[in-house]
């Protein structure tokens, strides 16, 4: 309503603003151009008229044509002047009756007295400019007579025009004046106005964003202010809402989630000690075991039947399979619970190491190792070489049986990644088992026809992993069997790094 008011006030004062000046400008032009030229040419016309005067009066006294000269002069400036006063009169509206009037006298003058003595030749003076000099002054002084009272209409319609002018710019000034007052008035008010309908509002509703945005989401955003400031502030006030209840329900879920992981840490610390410890004190029972049923094969082989023959042979290969299993399982629980720090790894040199342990097998089965320069990384080396064993081990374990095995170790960086595969020509995995081959105690071939307890890939898997990398049967690959598996760049900080020592003790 306020703008409205002002635009209106504004509206009426620059059309009348507008007026003022077509009115003031209207005023000049007519000063300008018609009644001040109209009272000059009124003061040419009495000057022509006094001239054909004087050269009428010379001519008569002296009969001399050349005293005629401005009597000539004068008529044809009458002529002209009139002309002009004639449309300059006509477009001002006062003057042309007193134009008219002297004209009838000058007609007068004219005829009974300077067309008389004009008439006259010369050589002489002329006798009728003494005779009718009463006459012909009076005639003239009635001429000149209504020659000031045109001259004192136009000088009275100039003066009129000058007082309209300057009443016309008094009155411009007063409207510019009252326009600037308006202008600098609705300034003031629509800054205060703003202040108050907006600026006020849109500032308390920025405070309670801001406590919201530190951390209050209770705090509540209040509307105020006009229709729109109000709608955004119940847009943000709905988001507040929103965004409290998903964040109580976020922190009611991350509560469940911490102590579910919680319990989830415990039971697996609770496990991983468990199949440790008994892995490991079962190590001492079972050797007694072996160690007797190895006595009683030795002694009592061939002084009982067959049967008890094949029983103590079935106790004793039991037994060594236990006791291989329970290594395998130690091994396991013991992967990614090392307390040292982790340090760079020279893969190279823990490739050789591995491939010194199984060199009795590389030579019974003439395989052909090789490998790409291998890099650098962080990690335990104790498991990385236990890593390397058993995939070089696998390779040489599950070899074709028409074929020599060609084991190739290769690296590639791929970024902060290093890309290490394991490749061999042997009986290969199918696809469809390439997960269950990582999975604890799952075998794909009898013990007969491979040993072993089905945790190697399992225990890879774990080692990998907790170098913050991963491992996966490269199913492309159809001539033997492709082992693919990430280890993190030298200086990478892996996901097992940041584990506590003390809390790898303690598991």
């Amino acid at each position: 309503m306020g703008v409205g008011a002002a635009l209106t006030v504004l509206v009426v004062l620059g059309v009348l603003g507008g007026w003022l000046l077509a009115h003031g400008t209207a005023v000049n032009q007519r000063l300008i151009n018609r009644s001040t030229p109209a009272l000059i040419g009124a003061v040419r016309l009495d000057n022509a008229l006094i001239n054909q005067e004087t050269g009428v009066r010379g001519y008569g006294m002296t009969g001399r044509s050349e005293f005629l000269e401005p009597y000539h002069l004068g008529v044809a400036a009458q002529d002209r002047t009139v002309a002009d006063l004639r449309r300059l009169l006509t477009a001002e509206g006062v003057g042309a009756a007193a134009l008219d009037a002297v004209l009838a006298r000058a007609a007068d003058w004219h005829r009974v007295y300077a067309d008389r003595v004009v008439a006259a030749p010369p050589g002489q003076p002329v006798e009728v400019a003494t005779t009718q000099a009463a006459t012909g002054k009076a005639a003239f002084d009635a001429l000149r007579a209504a020659s000031n009272a045109l001259q004192g209409e136009l000088t009275a319609s100039r003066a009129q025009a000058g007082a309209d002018l300057v009443h016309v710019r008094t009155v411009r000034n007063w409207t510019f004046s009252a326009i600037a007052a308006v202008i600098l008035a609705g300034a003031v008010l629509a800054f205060v106005g703003l202040r108050r309908a907006v600026s006020g509002p849109l500032s308390r509703l920025a405070a309670d964003a801001t406590r919201v945005s530190a951390g209050s989401f209770d705090h509540p955003i209040q509307p105020s202010g006009p229709a729109d400031i109000q709608t955004v502030a119940g847009a943000v006030e709905r988001m507040r809402r929103r965004l409290a209840a998903e964040l109580q329900t976020s922190e009611q879920a991350r509560h469940v989630l911490d102590r579910q992981a919680e319990e989830l840490r415990r039971s697996n610390t609770d496990l991983e000690q468990f199949a440790y410890v008994a892995s490991h004190d079962l190590q001492e029972p079972l050797r007694k075991v072996i160690s007797f049923c190895q006595l009683l094969e030795r002694r009592y082989t061939g002084q009982l039947d067959d049967r008890a023959d094949k029983y103590i042979a079935f106790i004793v290969d039991g037994a060594a399979r236990m006791q291989k299993l329970i290594q395998d399982l130690l091994a396991f629980s013991r992967a990614g619970r090392a307390g040292t720090a982790i340090e760079p790894v020279d893969l190279e040199q823990v490739y050789h190491r591995a491939v010194d342990s199984l060199t009795l097998t590389i030579d019974e089965t003439d395989a052909q190792l090789s490998h790409d320069p291998l890099p650098t990384v962080p990690g335990h080396g104790a498991s990385l070489e236990m890593l390397l064993t058993n995939l070089l081990g696998n390779a040489l374990k599950f070899r074709h049986p028409e074929r020599t095995p060609v084991i190739h170790v290769g690296a590639d960086r791929d970024g902060d990644t290093w890309r290490l595969s394991v490749t061999d020509n042997g009986i290969g995995i199918d696809p469809q088992f390439s997960e269950k081959v990582f999975v604890i105690f799952q075998r794909l071939h009898s013990r007969d026809a491979y040993p072993g307890t089905g945790i190697g890939l399992a225990l890879c898997r774990k080692i990998v992993e907790f170098h913050g990398g991963h491992i996966d049967l490269d199913n492309g690959y159809t001539d033997g069997t492709r082992m693919i598996l990430t280890l993190p760049v030298a200086g990478s900080i892996t996901p097992a790094a940041l584990i506590p020592a003390s809390r790898q003790d303690d598991s």
